[in-house]
């Protein structure tokens, strides 16, 4: 099984707190957010390590090492994680755990997942007292099983979150792959990988997996920065209290780099015409 961490993205949302570097090379704890997600693979016995880059690619590989096998998505801008993860479709027939870049996660939980008895499956956050916002990728699950998956997703129809970590076995990810080449060929390019997902979840039991209290958080603003150095990584490490730290690094590169925010590119004006690369693997 391989392990593929969606790292493409720029970040634009975080407002300068990384400067005007990739969302991955975030510091939480004097370590990337990478460096942790590929700490935790290895740590699970995935060792076989995919880095989907695009936002300065050489500053990421540079970073991660020559361990790691890389696909670049030089769309980045153009595009979204569902379209990332099709240019390495090529490596994901023999089954693979996938995970966004900006999800600070304990270690325990990718452990739940990857030991769970079901090929597929997803991990989820379930709902407790605070409904969940429009930015949240909320899940409407019955019997253990994805039913839907949606930004857009009624509240009252959610049962939980969507945490960014997922697993296939070998034919659900041929299955995959098919819904993946669907989405782009009708140009879906700026969508989530959720949107297949939940195509998947139509046609073969895609099970979640409950988080069980473990911490966890998404970064995709400064506050869930602050609350991830704050709050989560003392959580899952209680031997680290690095906020004083990563809110010095804060201040440092806001005073270096400004407060920049990324020009996000339009589409072509018809996607279904645009020529898409063959992912370069390196």
């Amino acid at each position: 099984m391989r392990g593929i961490i969606l790292a493409a993205g720029r970040g634009s949302r975080l407002n300068g707190t990384i400067g005007d570097k990739p969302k991955c090379l975030l510091h939480v704890g004097g370590k990337t957010l990478i460096d942790r997600q590929i700490d935790a693979l290895r740590s699970v016995g995935i060792t076989d390590v995919v880095v989907v880059v695009g936002c300065q690619a050489d500053v990421v590989r540079r970073s991660c090492g020559a361990k790691i096998t890389y696909v670049e998505n030089s769309r980045f801008a153009q595009t979204n994680s569902l379209y990332s993860l099709w240019l390495a479709r090529p490596l994901l027939y023999d089954g693979f755990v996938v995970m966004n870049c900006d999800v600070l996660f304990h270690p325990q939980l990718l452990s739940d997942l990857v030991t769970s008895h079901h090929e597929d499956a997803l991990l989820i956050s379930y709902q407790q007292d605070e409904p969940l916002g429009d930015e949240e990728m909320k899940i409407k699950a019955r019997r253990g099983r994805v039913v839907e998956i949606a930004k857009t997703l009624p509240t009252d129809e959610a049962d939980g979150e969507n945490v960014g970590v997922i697993k296939f076995g070998a034919e659900g990810a041929r299955l995959l792959a098919t819904l993946l080449d669907k989405r782009v060929a009708s140009g879906g390019l700026r969508d989530w990988a959720p949107k297949a997902f939940g195509d998947f979840a139509q046609i073969r039991p895609l099970y979640t997996i409950g988080t069980r209290g473990y911490p966890w958080t998404e970064i995709d603003f400064p506050e869930d920065y602050e609350r991830a150095v704050r709050d989560i990584l003392p959580a899952i490490d209680p031997g680290q209290s690095f906020f004083t730290t990563d809110r010095r690094r804060v201040a440092r590169e806001r005073r270096q780099f400004g407060d920049r925010r990324s020009n996000q590119l339009g589409l072509d004006r018809d996607a279904s015409m645009v020529r898409h690369p063959v992912a370069r693997v390196s």
